[in-house]
């Protein structure tokens, strides 16, 4: 969206669509920026919150780490190397680092949610990505579609205009008059010279009559002119 928001503006076209779309980018943006900062803030004080509680059990087992030890302690995965030779000679002792790990490995899931999320959005920002590329070939096509429109639409009118001058042009060739009581009655001009008589031209004239079982035509050629 952005990437066509900025060709747009390249462009120096200004419209209620691109204007409308600018908003709707940056409502959108502004929103995504809220809700992952309020997600990443919630995780990160519940990890907090975790080690915390794992470094008061491990106080309370007689084990004292500093936040250095902790930290390499998670992201190392190796609890052991401080549960070890931890004396469990009281159930209290025994809570304490039941506690210790079940806390230790609710910071390892917490850790893989978060890399799952973040492969998530890689694939999501590769997938609009691609499909930005089919979304610019679809509003190409559609923008050059109008001009195809406009050259279907004079080609229209250009063809409607021969075919009527086509039907004057067979007019003058070939003249109908009729029906007159089942019959038709064909009229066909013939140029030529003009001829004695005052005869100007000629015509042949054509009946076509029906008979039930067929049509039954009679011709004869008649002069005509002014005297």
């Amino acid at each position: 969206i952005e990437q066509s928001i900025e060709q747009e503006e390249g462009l120096n076209r200004s419209s209620a669509d691109l204007r409308i779309r600018k908003t709707q980018h940056s409502t959108l943006s502004r929103k995504f920026v809220e809700v992952m900062t309020e997600y990443n803030a919630t995780q990160s004080k519940y990890r907090d919150r975790c080690k915390d509680r794992i470094q008061r059990q491990l106080e309370i087992t007689g084990r004292t780490t500093t936040n250095e030890e902790l930290e390499d302690m998670l992201e190392s995965g190796k609890l052991a190397i401080f549960t070890d030779d931890i004396k469990m000679d009281s159930q209290m002792t025994k809570q304490a680092l039941n506690e210790i790990e079940t806390r230790h490995n609710e910071i390892i899931k917490l850790e893989t949610s978060i890399r799952e999320l973040h492969d998530m959005f890689v694939d999501m920002a590769m997938l609009v990505e691609s499909q930005g590329e089919m979304i610019d070939r679809i509003e190409y096509n559609v923008e050059h579609s109008v001009d195809y429109v406009e050259r279907a639409v004079s080609d229209t009118k250009k063809a409607v205009k021969y075919q009527s001058k086509a039907r004057r042009w067979l007019g003058g060739q070939l003249g109908w008059v009729g029906p007159r009581e089942g019959s038709w009655v064909r009229l066909t001009p013939k140029t030529g010279p003009p001829q004695r008589g005052g005869v100007t031209g000629r015509a042949r004239v054509t009946l076509e009559k029906d008979l039930g079982d067929g049509w039954v035509g009679l011709s004869s050629e008649r002069g005509y002119g002014s005297r």
